[in-house]
């Protein structure tokens, strides 16, 4: 039978990292749970079974329900009628088969009913549900709003919705509105405290809100009357069985179709604040774009290696001049270049999770800890800043770089499978239609080059490359978690002689990179950097994925040698191609462009 974990071992050789034990071991609390709960482990080597049967089961699910059932999802989509959202009849079976398997509250505590898992872990089974359907993936995903609810909420917020989620109840982020897509600043929708019941009312108009006819939503709302900016702004929760929110209409997009897009009028709805007051946009909602980045960036690797198989698949089967067109250089040059992408941004995706992993929880030991009175240690405040900064700088290149990897993987699946890539009977083109908005929602690549702007000019970027290319990595990453720290400065060579070669020209772009960001730093012109933004971030996260990918081929030359060696020789022409035109690049340019 079909099963997408074991059929892909890659993930499973991500969650071999030496930094998965101590993100366990931190989530765990010393193993408090055991006794408590019958499915808490005793041990790493228990969590690690309790891992490895939960996304078997996923893998299962995926391959033969949520797969098998995408082509329906997609021809029939969701309806509206009498102002609710109905989703396609199969979408209830995805539904049902995940709630059964237990996929729901994945990172949440036990006491509200949750597995307890690592964010590594959630990505893996993100990952792949979103390679059994891209717009199914949404819907589940979007279980992940409760992190925000759980971080910033209080305790009876927790204790009553919470559970709900591990339950299978359905979440939402109500952000969007008609005049106020990427600029949140400009959101409109008011809420007014209502002395006599007290409580919040929301009324007003979202827009593009995935899965908006949810059970429990997170609405950003101007509470202050009179402002216009986000100091203005407040987070709420509004459930769904309090009425008061319609659907007026669900979207007609190009792909995703089993996901509903809909756009909703609150009528005097009750919500209860999330959170202090004011904090809304300028703390709440960037936890909340975090997280739904980096799972854009699982979508978007699911996405990949769904265009990846359906191609291979195709090249393997299809014959022209008497033989399998997987054998002509045209064709298995875009198949070794879609999997050696696959594998890189694979790579950066669970790098960044490991990453949001330490920090988060850290965060939420601390969170505990004020409870007896007691505070992080000074080497534990230490870790949770270097891992939050890392998270911070790798999430928008996660999501970016993934993203724009799907849809170029998408395009070269349909063009392996030449004019039959264009029948519809083909699941290449639903993964195309799919793969288009993964660079535009939850901020499009040209936000995530903002996002990622500061790191590339304070150098942070070019720091993380020295550090990977001196250690690895792993040895960079174990530097920084205090358990590991001494090991790590102890550490020898983390590149194999096989290798060697392909670090040489990865320190040879890193020069190039230096470089460019120097030349940009040095103009003194905020309009010409923003102009070479793009073409420098591209070049970080090029060199970052190179760096990481060579790491997993020195650790297993057979999974990645091929793909580092392809990925390689690709990059080095991308970072040429960058350094050229940033290193051209004067003031003229920008009035040229400008005219024009």
């Amino acid at each position: 039978m079909a099963n997408f974990y074991t059929e892909h071992p890659e993930i499973k050789f991500h969650l071999s990292h030496p930094l998965l034990k101590h993100i366990v071991e931190l989530k765990e609390r010393g193993y408090a749970d055991a006794g408590k709960y019958d499915y808490a482990p005793a041990d790493f080597e228990e969590a690690m079974e309790n891992f490895e049967n939960v996304l078997e089961l996923t893998g299962d699910v995926c391959a033969n329900v949520i797969a098998p059932n995408a082509e329906s999802v997609d021809a029939e989509g969701p309806r509206c009628e009498n102002g609710r959202m109905i989703y396609a009849s199969k979408t209830y079976e995805n539904l049902d088969a995940t709630i059964k398997a237990g996929l729901n509250g994945v990172t949440m505590p036990r006491r509200y009913g949750g597995l307890n898992f690592p964010m590594a872990i959630y990505s893996a089974i993100n990952e792949m549900i979103a390679a059994g359907d891209t717009g199914f993936e949404n819907i589940w995903s979007l279980q992940d709003c409760i992190e925000t609810l759980y971080e910033f909420g209080d305790e009876d917020q927790r204790q009553r919705y919470v559970p709900r989620v591990c339950q299978g109840e359905t979440m939402s982020m109500d952000l969007t509105e008609p005049d106020a897509g990427s600029d949140l600043q400009s959101v409109m929708l008011k809420a007014t405290y209502d002395e006599e019941n007290k409580c919040w009312r929301l009324n007003g108009c979202k827009r593009f809100i995935t899965n908006g006819d949810s059970d429990i939503h997170l609405v950003l709302a101007r509470s202050v009357e009179g402002t216009r900016d986000g100091r203005g702004l407040s987070m709420f929760i509004y459930d769904k069985r309090n009425g008061g929110v319609d659907v007026r209409r669900i979207e007609n997009k190009l792909g995703i179709h089993g996901s509903p897009t809909c756009e909703l009028v609150y009528k005097n709805a009750k919500a209860e604040l999330c959170g202090s007051e004011k904090l809304g946009l300028i703390k709440y909602v960037m936890g909340l774009m975090n997280g739904a980045r980096l799972g854009i960036a699982g979508q978007s690797t699911g996405t990949s290696q769904m265009a990846y198989n359906e191609a291979l698949s195709y090249a393997r089967d299809r014959k022209q001049f008497g033989k399998a067109i997987i054998n002509f250089p045209a064709v298995y040059d875009m198949l070794a270049t879609m999997k050696a992408k696959l594998d890189a941004g694979r790579s950066l995706y669970y790098a960044t999770s490991r990453y949001v992993d330490i920090y988060k929880t850290l965060e939420d030991i601390e969170r505990d800890r004020k409870l007896t009175g007691e505070k992080l240690t000074a080497e534990e405040r230490q870790e949770c800043k270097a891992f939050s900064k890392l998270a911070d700088a790798f999430t928008p290149i996660a999501k970016g770089m993934t993203s724009e990897y799907a849809n170029q993987n998408a395009y070269d699946g349909i063009q392996v499978h030449g004019g039959s890539g264009f029948m519809l009977e083909y699941a290449c083109q639903r993964l195309y239609r799919d793969a288009r908005i993964l660079t535009i929602y939850e901020g499009t690549t040209q936000l995530q080059t903002v996002a990622a702007g500061r790191y590339i000019t304070n150098g942070f970027y070019g720091q993380i490359i020295d550090g990977f290319l001196a250690k690895g990595e792993r040895g960079y990453a174990l530097e920084n978690a205090s358990a590991f720290s001494e090991v790590a400065s102890q550490s020898e060579e983390w590149c194999s002689e096989e290798f060697l070669p392909l670090k040489e020209k990865i320190a040879k772009m890193a020069a190039k990179y230096n470089e460019a960001v120097n030349y940009v730093n040095e103009q003194k012109n905020d309009e010409l950097k923003d102009f070479c933004i793009r073409h420098l971030y591209e070049m970080a996260g090029d060199i970052i994925m190179a760096l990481l990918l060579v790491g997993d081929a020195v650790k297993d030359a057979e999974m990645f040698g091929k793909s580092a060696r392809v990925y390689i020789r690709y990059v080095d022409a991308e970072v040429e191609k960058h350094y050229a035109f940033v290193m051209s690049c004067t003031e003229a340019d920008l009035e040229y462009y400008g005219k024009n």
